[in-house]
């Protein structure tokens, strides 16, 4: 592997954000899209699914609220309780800096991730081929649904705690160099104008995480106009128009005319990676179709060098057989498909890495959001598909089913421990797909 053209400061901090008295605990009884305890402060803070939490101090909360005709993004927010309202990473808390340090420490041990963690654990590269940085000349799409106003200023922020290379603002051409632009749906719609402050998480979550891991690329923040099925729709394939990588981190459950949203995934020069949902067995659309990478969810713990100590199947990660999709000939004619007994259904996911909030990534967001702002331990299946969005984008090649199922180019970290009820199994399972990405 080629030396680092930049340095992350790293930051082992534990635990994130505080959440405000108003949010109550999420239970770990239920499944699926309704199952669990939830909850609501009037700003679209919903809990709901079989997460599993370490203590009852702990609350995890589902960034968007599920709805039956609108997709719900896939971040998971941890907190906890103790200091009600009040964020650790603040002034008048811990270090009073209002950034991560190692020092940050709380008896529950909560973790939060840096992106030279995430990096290191998987092996993942810091250059191309060539030298040049990680995603070098490729485009990431990150679609997702309502307006981050203050995204470009955090960005910012995110990329200084860690070291990470500054994106400048610009209009994205084959010859802009790596920077940042936000668009709309369309190639004649603005971006979007609403503010939410589930979505605002999302986006600050997506577009941080795709850069740190490819900080060569450039990122384009395409927002729908609403989170229904048809503004996402035409954002994904406006994406497909701007971008050879495209990452949506939203899902729900599956539609009878899901088929004729499947259009969007036509280019196949682009390779589209979606999560897999944060409802454990349960398949989601648009990760369940077949012209997709479904990225599901492993709970990560690192050893004190970095390395990974142990990588299982999170709970929590969405799967299952479509009811609808047929699986492509790729996934058909992998040696362990059939032991998942979809039938020639579309099966998800089909591979994963880190989602499980309690070891979830640090996210910097300035807007409002809860009652607090600035460092939070963002999880679910929303962090580990721009992971895996962006990883691809260091290949500079299509990653799509094929490439997934019949190469091995990829070394994959099987993970047969743990998982949603499916269980993650030796070789392809519901819960874990192939595995993880290390190398």
């Amino acid at each position: 592997m080629k030396k680092n053209h930049y340095t992350y400061t790293i930051a082992a901090a534990t635990v994130s954000l505080l959440l405000t008295a108003s949010l109550q605990s999420v239970s770990s009884a239920g499944s699926g899209p309704t199952g669990g305890s939830s909850s609501s402060n009037g700003q679209n803070f919903q809990g709901t699914g079989p997460w599993q939490v370490d203590n009852n101090s702990a609350t995890v909360v589902r960034a968007c609220p599920a709805s039956a005709n609108a997709a719900s993004c896939s971040a998971l927010v941890l907190g906890v309780d103790k200091v009600k309202g009040q964020n650790p990473f603040g002034s008048g808390n811990s270090n009073g800096t209002g950034s991560p340090i190692p020092q940050d420490t709380f008896a529950n041990n909560y973790m939060a991730l840096s992106p030279a963690q995430i990096i290191t654990a998987y092996n993942f590269p810091t250059t191309n081929s060539t030298g040049a940085l990680a995603g070098t000349g490729e485009t990431i799409a990150v679609v997702d649904a309502n307006d981050d106003p203050n995204i470009v200023p955090d960005l910012a922020t995110f990329n200084s705690q860690f070291g990470i290379p500054q994106l400048a603002s610009c209009t994205i051409t084959s010859t802009s160099g790596p920077c940042f632009q936000k668009v709309g749906e369309t190639s004649t719609t603005p971006p979007a104008t609403t503010y939410d402050a589930g979505w605002g998480m999302e986006i600050s979550l997506d577009v941080e995480w795709a850069h740190a891991i490819a900080p060569g690329a450039s990122i384009l923040l395409v927002e729908a106009k609403t989170s229904g099925w048809g503004d996402l729709m035409k954002a994904a394939q406006y994406a497909a128009t701007r971008a050879q990588y495209v990452s949506m981190s939203f899902g729900g459950q599956e539609m009878s005319n899901e088929k004729t949203f499947d259009g969007a995934f036509t280019n196949t020069a682009v390779s589209f990676f979606a999560s897999s949902g944060d409802g454990g067995l349960y398949p989601e659309y648009p990760s369940v179709s077949p012209k997709v990478i479904s990225v599901g969810g492993t709970t990560l713990n690192l050893t004190s060098s970095g390395t990974i100590s142990s990588e299982t199947g999170w709970a929590s990660g969405g799967g299952g057989c479509s009811t609808l999709e047929t699986a492509t000939t790729s996934q058909v004619a992998y040696p362990t498909y059939a032991q998942v007994n979809c039938g020639g259904k579309r099966a998800t996911p089909d591979v994963a890495a880190n989602a499980d909030p309690n070891t979830g990534g640090f996210v910097y967001n300035s807007n409002n959001y809860g009652g607090t702002t600035g460092w939070f331990t963002v999880g679910g299946t929303s962090l580990s598909t721009p992971i895996w969005a962006a990883r691809a984008a260091n290949t500079g090649i299509v990653v799509n089913q094929a490439y997934i199922y019949g190469s091995n180019r990829i070394n994959f970290h099987n993970i047969s421990v743990g998982g949603n009820l499916a269980g993650c199994l030796v070789g392809y399972s519901l819960s874990c797909g192939l595995g993880s990405w290390n190398n």
